[in-house]
């Protein structure tokens, strides 16, 4: 019997509690090392950089839920990103949407092209990419929706040119989760999250996934995260694995929310832009009715000064200024100094992310006080500028 996600969330499918005496809570293998019962008889746990068992379980959990066969938990997204760059070897081309988290395009200007591996950058959602594919190129890498902008991009299509070119899709699906969208389902090669947040949900721990469905794939990442080292602790994997257990209820009531912030943003005199996907004049609306189970719980939109922005983040009650996203409370982000602080001015200008942008991941707090926060920061703003 195949398990539905919301029940996958909590138990994992073929699973024997009774080998753990009996604990519905995985227990924390905290140990870095495994003895042997004798000479070239392994328990299959040897030493932790390699394998663990809480780990394990975190990853077949993570695996199961993207549709995958296998899953590396690392120790952040960027370590897993990290990870995946080690396929490509100096004189390789990866092509890039031009809209992604300023993490990443730090990673690959500052570390991966010093390796040799060349980069192209397109707003992929709008590309013509069969003319920016080259005879050196290796993958295609994005996010749907992107971050900040919500670009939404088709993967099937996607993935029907990188597969008749013979190259890789890898597709950062945290906005989303696995709840609300499966790349590989859609012809991704490889699948990435950043665990800290919608996965983790609470905002208390940090990791990254990797999630693929061929077997010589997983191979050689497994090959290269055992190199590189970055494996996510015994411990935060088992915080990982107790917020999943209500990623199915997170995800909904979140999204539930941002809807209806979505509604009061647009009909804001204050509000200038509002990007979200489940908006129905979204470019990207009718394609994420297709490839997605939702819309998600990210929103970012415009305010009509720097000045204006500053004081939005200066006046909120409920909604927290911090770098993060995807946990229970709402947060709220200023992307040119934080998220994207080190991304080319002229990549920001080009994206569209603006000194008046604002980043709102919704949390699950009564959607009325977050509106209400919303509007009292506005109109405190409004009141002080006309007196």
């Amino acid at each position: 019997m195949e398990y539905s996600l919301e029940t996958r969330c909590q138990h994992l499918q073929n699973d024997d509690i009774n080998e753990h005496f009996g604990a519905v809570s995985y227990p924390i293998y905290m140990s870095s090392t495994f003895a042997h019962k004798g000479f070239g008889v392994s328990s299959g746990y040897d030493y932790s950089r390699l394998q663990n068992p809480t780990r394990d379980h975190l990853e077949r959990i993570v695996a199961g839920l993207e549709h995958g066969t296998d899953c590396i938990a690392l120790a952040s997204g960027i370590s897993a990103i990290g990870c995946v760059m080690e396929l490509f070897k100096p004189g390789d081309h990866v092509l890039i949407d031009e809209d992604l988290y300023g993490g990443s395009i730090r990673l690959f200007r500052e570390i991966n092209q010093k390796n040799g591996v060349e980069f192209g950058s397109a707003v992929l959602h709008e590309a013509d990419v069969e003319n920016l594919i080259k005879n050196n190129t290796k993958a295609i890498y994005l996010e749907t929706p992107t971050n900040p902008m919500m670009n939404v991009t088709d993967l099937r299509k996607l993935s029907e040119i990188t597969k008749s070119h013979g190259i890789l899709l890898i597709v950062d699906n945290t906005f989303m989760s696995p709840y609300l969208q499966n790349p590989l389902d859609l012809g991704a090669d490889i699948v990435i999250h950043s665990g800290t947040k919608f996965l983790a949900g609470h905002h208390d721990a940090i990791a990254g996934f990797i999630v693929v469905k061929d077997q010589a794939l997983s191979e050689r990442l497994r090959f290269l995260f055992k190199s590189t080292g970055a494996g996510l602790s015994p411990f935060d994997s088992w915080l990982i694995i107790r917020g999943i257990k209500t990623l199915a209820v997170r995800m909904d009531r979140a999204e539930e929310n941002a809807h209806k912030i979505a509604d009061f943003l647009m009909s804001n005199h204050h509000v200038t832009r509002v990007l979200y996907p489940g908006l129905k004049d979204h470019p990207g609306h009718d394609i994420m009715k297709e490839q997605s189970r939702g819309f998600g719980a990210m929103i970012t939109f415009d305010v009509p000064s720097k000045e204006f922005a500053i004081k939005v983040l200066e006046n909120l009650n409920i909604i927290l200024f911090a770098e993060s996203l995807g946990g229970t409370e709402s947060l709220i982000t200023y992307p040119v100094t934080q998220t994207h602080a080190d991304v080319p001015a002229e990549i920001l200008e080009r994206n569209g992310i603006r000194e008046t942008t604002l980043r709102l991941s919704v949390g699950i707090e009564n959607v009325d006080d977050l509106i209400e926060d919303l509007r009292h920061a506005a109109s405190t703003i409004s009141f002080v500028s006309n007196n």
